[in-house]
C-alpha cells in the first residue's frame, strides 16, 4: 500500500470507480512494483487485498501506462466474480476518445481484424499475428481537424492495444503512440497538414498516445441497478484540441 490521489468517480461497498491519469501503472509488472494504480488502490481499501489475486487485487479491467480515463474496480470477492463474467460477455459499454492522424473518407466504420502478439516484436501486438484473437472495434468522426481527426470508439471486445493497434492497421495512428505510430511516420502525416511548424513538432514529440477511456457503462454486481460513468478529457488532449482548432477551424 502507497498513499497516492485518486480521482474517485463513484464509491460504494462493492465497487470503486477511479479517472486514472495517465502515466500510472494498473498494477505491479517486472519494472513496476511500487507506483502503480494497485498500490493506491490498497492504502485506499486495506480490504481490498486478495481480492481476485495478489498482484491485481480488485482488477477486473485495464487501460494501458499512457492512456488515462475510467476504470472500475471490485471491492469484495462477489463483485469482482460478477464483474468479470461482465467483461467476459462483453456486457460492458466503453467508449473512448482518441486524437489520430489523417482523416478517414466515412464518417463511422467498423474493424474487425484479428489482434495477437507480433510476429517478429514480442512487445508488440499486431493484426497479423499467427495466433490473433477476434477483434472488432467501431469508430465514428467527433471532430475533423483538416490532416487530424477526434474519434469516438466503441470497443466491442477487449484486446490488448486494441484500439491502438486496429487505428495503426486503418492507415490512421494515434498521435503521440511510441509503438504503434513512429517519429517518422509522424512527420509523413503532418507534412500534409497546414499547422505551423511548432505544432508539428509538439505533436511529433507527444509524451503519450491521445487515448482517453472516456465512458464506462455496466451493472452493478449487488443492485443490478445499471451503471455509466464518465470521466472528462484530461488536460493535455483537451489543451491539444484547443490548440487545433484555433490553427485548423
Amino acid at each position: 500500500p502507497e498513499p497516492m490521489h485518486l480521482s474517485i468517480l463513484f464509491e460504494d461497498d462493492a465497487i470503486i470507480v477511479i479517472d486514472k491519469a495517465s502515466g500510472i501503472v494498473v498494477h505491479p509488472a517486472p519494472g513496476h512494483y511500487t507506483g502503480t494504480l494497485v498500490n493506491g488502490l490498497l492504502y485506499h481499501c486495506p480490504d481490498l487485498s486478495g481480492i481476485g489475486g495478489a498482484l491485481r487485487p480488485g482488477i477486473v479491467h485495464r487501460l494501458d501506462k499512457d492512456t488515462s480515463g475510467v476504470l472500475a474496480v471490485a471491492k469484495n470477492q462477489d463483485a469482482h466474480i460478477h464483474l468479470a463474467a461482465q467483461f467476459k460477455s462483453r456486457q460492458v459499454k466503453k467508449r473512448y476518445l482518441c486524437i489520430v492522424h489523417g482523416e478517414p473518407r466515412q464518417d463511422a466504420g467498423t474493424i474487425q481484424l484479428p489482434v495477437g502478439r507480433h510476429p517478429s516484436d514480442r512487445k508488440k501486438m499486431s493484426v497479423h499475428s499467427r495466433r490473433g484473437r477476434k477483434a472488432e472495434t467501431r469508430w465514428r468522426i467527433r471532430l475533423r481537424l483538416k490532416g487530424l481527426t477526434l474519434l469516438e470508439i466503441e470497443l466491442k471486445t477487449g484486446r490488448t492495444h486494441q484500439i491502438r493497434v486496429h487505428c495503426a492497421a486503418m492507415q490512421r495512428p494515434i498521435v503521440g503512440d511510441p509503438t504503434y505510430c513512429s517519429k517518422k511516420t509522424a512527420r509523413q502525416h503532418l507534412a500534409h497538414t497546414p499547422l505551423d511548424d511548432a505544432l508539428k513538432l509538439k505533436l511529433q514529440q507527444a509524451e503519450r498516445q491521445m487515448l482517453h477511456a472516456w465512458r464506462l457503462g455496466f451493472t452493478h454486481p449487488q443492485t443490478g441497478a445499471p451503471l455509466s460513468f464518465e470521466a472528462p478529457l484530461p488536460e493535455d488532449m483537451a489543451l491539444l484540441l484547443e490548440t487545433l482548432e484555433e490553427q485548423l477551424l
